[in-house]
């Protein structure tokens, strides 16, 4: 028998809808959408087919009668494409299980982790074992990054050398397409490879394989790293992903070179992401929480001027995606002074309140911002919509609810939220996975 679930009365938001309607689920699939009334009047399904659903619904959530006000609202689960879990080699900042509940907690239903845990995830074999816990606990699709050197040294090629080309269909942009192998990206963190000759040996590995290489431009300063994959990535003929962009001057050489890119022959592609902090918060933040403890991060906040140059970029489609950059740490190492913020369980609620209340961004594109367009660099084609044949991953928000950041009760194992004591918007009340409940918000006091 079908497992059937039914969502209705809801605000349903992706890239393309912002509408009042409903959605019904079968086997962890998306079967139906419809706009309008409750009763299912306006579904153009048959009373045979409409009974047969409710019939074999196991579940049926109601949004209520405030989803007309726009409210209650139905969004696809959010991607994030760049995400530090810390497992194995440091349960002290994270572990596998307290990141996967942050990342439903926050509307999260796949999420990239970085490869600089220890051991470094170098090997096909290292990614599909924490690709295998993660599946067991079956909150979220985990996708590990592979280092691009071995043990991240920059020394040689790692085993992205063994792994073999995707198939034309893992990539391929409609429903239904799983990967057959857990690398989606490969990355090197931020630990940049100094050596032309093997950087360039690694994105012609990239370009046999498919995949995005996420470069994190640090090595001599973001713009002048950024120039630097940029000219290599196109020499290679690859697919370069810029991380957490954060100056007007990288903004500035991503907008020139993806103006570029699209004349190229080479098979050159560029993307980019910027983090909920940066685009948020500058170096007045830095100051206050300590730039050497509380407000370190890396790439550092940026002065205003850079802000209002991400802020355009987001606006002009210059960026593709916001990313978390989820960096737990223990309180003592952030009072030593390591770089980061746990970013999870607030992106959501701080780019809502900030830039679509403040700052005019349309929800449906903050919602292709943060699930469909980092899907899509993936090469996941099944998520990121709420459509008919889409996975049924979402997020139910109450967009008119505020709550006040509180570190106390987040779900990661590191409290370093920069956005502590803020009052934001967007609680995030339900997350469903593949078509089952993964988290609840517990009701409020």
């Amino acid at each position: 028998m079908k497992r059937t679930i039914i969502l209705k009365n809801f605000r349903i938001v992706d890239e393309n809808v912002n509408m009042l309607g409903s959605v019904i689920v079968e086997d962890g699939i998306i079967r139906e959408v419809f706009p309008g009334s409750a009763d299912f009047s306006d579904s153009g399904l048959s009373n045979k087919e409409l009974d047969g659903f409710l019939d074999s619904a196991r579940i049926i959530i109601d949004g209520g009668e405030g989803a007309d006000k726009w409210g209650l609202s139905l969004l696809p689960a959010l991607t994030d494409i760049h995400a530090h879990f810390r497992d194995p080699g440091f349960p002290e900042k994270e572990n596998l299980e307290s990141a996967a509940l942050a990342a439903v907690a926050g509307g999260y239903g796949t999420v990239v982790c970085m490869a600089n845990t220890d051991p470094v995830i170098d090997a096909p074999e290292a990614a599909a074992a924490l690709k295998l816990r993660s599946d067991a606990l079956g909150l979220i699709d985990l996708y590990p990054a592979m280092a691009l050197t071995t043990g991240m040294a920059g020394k040689e090629l790692s085993g992205i050398t063994r792994l073999q080309p995707a198939d034309s269909g893992q990539k391929a942009a409609w429903p239904g397409q799983r990967p057959r192998r857990p690398p989606l990206i490969l990355s090197e963190d931020g630990k940049d490879i100094s050596d032309d000759a093997l950087l360039l040996r690694a994105f012609q590995e990239a370009k046999r394989l498919g995949l995005p290489v996420s470069c994190h431009c640090d090595e001599g300063g973001e713009t002048k790293a950024t120039a630097r994959v940029i000219e290599l990535g196109k020499k290679a003929g690859c697919h370069v992903h810029i991380a957490h962009v954060s100056t007007k001057e990288a903004v500035a050489l991503i907008r020139g070179a993806k103006a570029e890119a699209g004349n190229a022959e080479s098979g050159f592609t560029l993307t980019c992401e910027a983090s909920p902090h940066h685009l948020v918060l500058t170096d007045e933040t830095a100051r206050m929480l300590g730039e050497e403890t509380w407000g370190k991060v890396n790439p550092p906040l940026r002065p205003e001027a850079d802000r209002q140059a991400l802020l355009g970029a987001l606006l002009d489609g210059t960026i593709d995606a916001i990313a978390t950059d989820h960096a737990p740490h223990s309180n003592s190492d952030k009072k030593k002074g390591a770089p980061g913020f746990s970013g999870l369980e607030t992106a959501f609620s701080i780019c809502l309140t900030e830039l679509v209340s403040e700052e005019g961004l349309s929800l449906s594109r903050l919602s292709s911002l943060l699930s469909a367009s980092p899907s899509r660099i993936l090469g996941l084609g099944d998520r990121g919509r709420i459509a008919p044949g889409y996975r049924a991953d979402f997020f139910i928000t109450d967009t008119d609810s505020f709550w006040q950041v509180d570190p106390a009760n987040m779900k990661t194992r590191g409290k370093n939220s920069p956005f502590t004591g803020r009052d934001v918007r967007g609680r995030i009340l339900m997350t469903i996975h593949r078509g089952r409940i993964v988290y609840e918000a517990p009701a409020l006091k």
